[in-house]
């Protein structure tokens, strides 16, 4: 099997995480290419799968990139498919899991172009403490946390101001859990709830991202924990009209305790998340074997080209 795990032109010489994906995968006897997604010469037709990786630079060319997923789909098997990669790349399908019982954030969904009261919207919803973030961004890109004082509205209309005009945003209220629990990551792949990881801000952020100085460790969710990241990608399958909810090889599940400990689901990574394989390399054994098993699965499913007729 020749298997493309589609990256980017300026991934970080550090990020060594999907080293044991790579390892799982050649071992298996799988033939490994890992072309930058927009790389405009490469063939994708000459793989058998595309395994969406570390397309960590499409956030400001989310149109291109969705063009380029779909064109891919069609020449081999993408994943995850490109009916959750369209969906997924953009927050508002926080909203279509909320509609469909998925404890999550109460959110207010700002649309680009759009003025909006933010002081009114606090007083509405009672929230003592706001959280701005863009619908299509990773890395805590454009987000801000403030205060319902007089400061911390000038501050969000001030960034509103600048960001709303081109692209939707989310204002919810501020999770303080997230400073002294951080925040807690469920990865299932090919249906199971392989490991978990506390993602823990330096001190007095928010931001759980190592890029500000966090750290990670596991962490082991209990049962019914387990159960409701299990819960949470079925339903995404079947938003989306997947048969079923294997048909989503992979899976990251962010959630932030509220102040009844109770998880809430903050973000859904169902295209290139880090699956923190430093923690589990049985995880990554286990997605090069879900690969291997459907690629594997659909070749023999294929009907046999006719033979040449004998004249």
């Amino acid at each position: 099997m020749r298997i493309a795990l589609a990256t980017c032109s300026n991934l970080p010489d550090w990020e060594v995480d999907d080293h044991p994906l790579h390892r799982a995968l050649v071992e298996r006897g799988a033939d490994l290419v890992r072309p930058t997604w927009d790389d405009p010469l490469f063939e994708w037709s000459s793989v058998d799968a595309c395994l969406i990786r570390t397309t960590w630079d499409y956030m400001d060319r989310r149109d291109e990139y969705l063009r380029w997923a779909q064109s891919t789909s069609r020449e081999t098997r993408l994943f995850n498919p490109f009916e959750i990669v369209r969906w997924n790349t953009h927050k508002s399908y926080l909203r279509d899991l909320a509609d469909r019982g998925v404890p999550t954030l109460p959110t207010r969904w700002l649309d680009a172009g759009t003025t909006v009261d933010v002081a009114s919207i606090l007083r509405e919803e009672g929230w003592r403490r706001g959280f701005l973030k863009p619908a299509v961004g990773a890395t805590a890109r454009e987000t801000l946390r403030f205060d319902d004082d007089d400061a911390g509205i000038a501050l969000a209309t001030a960034h509103l101001a600048r960001v709303l005009p081109h692209e939707d945003m989310l204002l919810q209220p501020y999770q303080e859990t997230v400073e002294s629990q951080g925040e807690f990551s469920l990865l299932v792949v090919d249906g199971e709830v392989t490991h978990g990881v506390r993602k823990v801000p330096v001190p007095g952020d928010y931001r759980v991202q190592d890029d500000f100085g966090a750290h990670d460790e596991p962490f082991l969710p209990r049962d019914d924990e387990a159960q409701l990241a299990l819960r949470i990608v079925a339903t995404a399958a079947s938003a989306n009209g997947l048969s079923k909810d294997r048909d989503l090889l992979y899976a990251r599940a962010d959630f932030l305790r509220d102040e009844e400990q109770q998880l809430r689901l903050i973000e859904l990574e169902l295209v290139e998340p880090s699956l923190f394989f430093r923690h589990s390399p049985a995880a990554a054994e286990k997605l090069a074997d879900g690969l291997l098993a459907r690629l594997t699965a659909t070749s023999m499913s294929r009907p046999a080209e006719p033979s040449p007729s004998l004249v």
